[in-house]
């Protein structure tokens, strides 16, 4: 189950994206953000509104997510992330 958290009233001027990050029985994260940081086998990369479709592998590293209710990190081993439309999904312990 994802933590629950009292929802922040999002800033409309301030563009965000729809984040998921799940594993196979777990949601670590479902919500607006206004970034996702992560790390792939090229480096440290930042993911905004309106990215380009992207599709990587991502190697062991502190997924940073910029939400409205602050900053949530989740350590992953590995995971694939898949940017499309302002909508990033990312399957951990894939």
């Amino acid at each position: 189950m994802a933590d629950v958290e009292t929802p922040v009233a999002i800033d409309p001027k301030k563009p965000t994206i729809a984040i998921k990050v799940y594993a196979p029985f777990k949601v670590y994260y479902e919500g607006a953000g206004y970034s996702i940081s992560a790390v792939n086998e090229t480096g440290p990369f930042d993911i905004l509104p309106h990215h380009h479709n992207f599709l990587c592998m991502l190697v062991p590293c502190e997924l940073k997510i910029q939400t409205p209710n602050g900053e949530q990190v989740i350590k992953i081993s590995r995971a694939l992330m898949h940017v499309k439309a302002d909508s990033v999904t990312v399957f951990v312990d894939v």
